[in-house]
């Protein structure tokens, strides 16, 4: 008797990096191809087609439909996973091997279709980790490059940001929202005219029922500092204040001088005249160093104590605190040093006391 053959559930996984049309075009073409290549096979059948479009292939963590494949690999939903190469699975050599070790341990095969791999085979792990040190090259000069073209465009003058408060970017340009500029207008009046606080103004902003920008949280203390100490209102544009440290994990760092800020004066129309704004800085300035000397913290006319002489006076100020009855037993049971050591005459008189005292 022939056995029959067990019909596998397949799986196809489909990425592509960004959401533009020709990529939307090839996520479509993928996964018709992957329906009909499956369909042809009389053993398969399609488990589903997972896909992640918009989405970068060097780290997993915004590849929501990419880990609930995983998840679903875990709870024994299909057999097999097919997709178009490794790049497409992880351009994270990392990445690439230590998920597809875990989809091996779940019992579920892999194939690379244009790379030829098969994780049924034994050199697959060999031939994995060369195509995927390829993958993730080829993703660290696509991001020397992207930066490289950005930082040229910055040096253009090309704006890379979104809206802010009194500012619409529309292709790389500057354009004064006159409904925002009336609001930081008021701000810069309240705080040098009225001479009001930041808290103060940022209550009395939210009581009036004045809202934010679109992209900015609720008025604060910080919202407002932010608005005065920002140079695009005087017409300056300063851009690279964040960058990114590792092509693979996309995270932005604050730009503490590890590269030069790219720095264009009188950029753009400004909201706020230059001399406003600048004694707006000098007013901060002079508030912040205030408050700091009003509360003693730069008040260079203290005298530091070295450590030892500190400590001591701590340690009288203490024993003046307590009762006399205490302070005289302490005096009674305080061992006689010399040189950091009790003497042993003395750690026997006061064993013998405390002794006493117990009874």
């Amino acid at each position: 008797m022939k056995r029959e053959s067990k019909v596998l559930r397949v799986a196809a996984y489909c990425r592509v990096s960004t959401d533009k049309l020709d990529q939307a075009n090839s996520l479509e073409s993928q996964q018709r191809y992957f329906n009909e290549y499956i369909a042809r096979n009389p053993l398969w059948e399609l488990a589903e087609i997972y896909v992640d479009e918009g989405i970068t292939g060097t780290n997993t963590y915004k590849r929501e439909n990419f880990n609930r494949m995983i998840r679903d690999g875990k709870d024994g939903k299909f057999d097999m996973i097919i997709t178009k190469e490794v790049s497409r699975f992880a351009r994270n050599l990392l990445d690439g091997i230590y998920y597809t070790r875990q989809l091996r341990e779940y019992g579920i095969r892999l194939i690379f279709m244009n790379d030829g791999i098969d994780t049924d085979q034994p050199d697959h792990e060999f031939r994995l980790a060369m195509m995927g040190s390829i993958a993730q090259e080829e993703s660290r000069k696509t991001s020397e490059r992207v930066k490289w073209g950005q930082r040229r465009r910055m040096e253009q003058g090309v704006v890379f940001g979104r809206d802010m408060l009194g500012y619409d970017v529309r292709d790389g340009k500057l354009i004064i929202n006159e409904e925002g500029a009336e609001v930081v207008r008021l701000i810069f009046h309240k705080y040098l005219d009225e001479g009001k606080g930041c808290h103060v103004i940022a209550n009395e902003l939210r009581e009036s029922g004045i809202k934010t920008s679109r992209f900015m949280k609720e008025w604060s203390y910080t919202v407002i500092l932010r608005v005065l100490r920002n140079e695009k209102y005087c017409g300056d544009l300063v851009q690279q204040k964040t960058y990114t440290a590792s092509y693979l994990s996309h995270k932005k760092k604050t730009n503490n001088g590890e590269l030069d800020y790219v720095v264009i004066k009188d950029h753009h129309e400004p909201i706020i005249p230059r001399e406003r704004f600048e004694a707006a800085q000098r007013e901060l300035e002079r508030r912040h160093n205030m408050h700091y000397t009003k509360n003693g913290f730069a008040n260079t006319q203290r005298t530091a104590l070295p450590t030892a002489t500190r400590c001591r006076a701590k340690s009288s100020a203490r024993s003046a605190a307590q009762p006399i009855s205490i302070r005289r037993r302490n005096a009674r049971t305080a061992p006689n040093t010399k040189n950091g050591r009790a003497s042993p005459k003395t750690t026997r008189a006061s064993a013998r006391l405390l002794k006493t005292e117990k009874r």
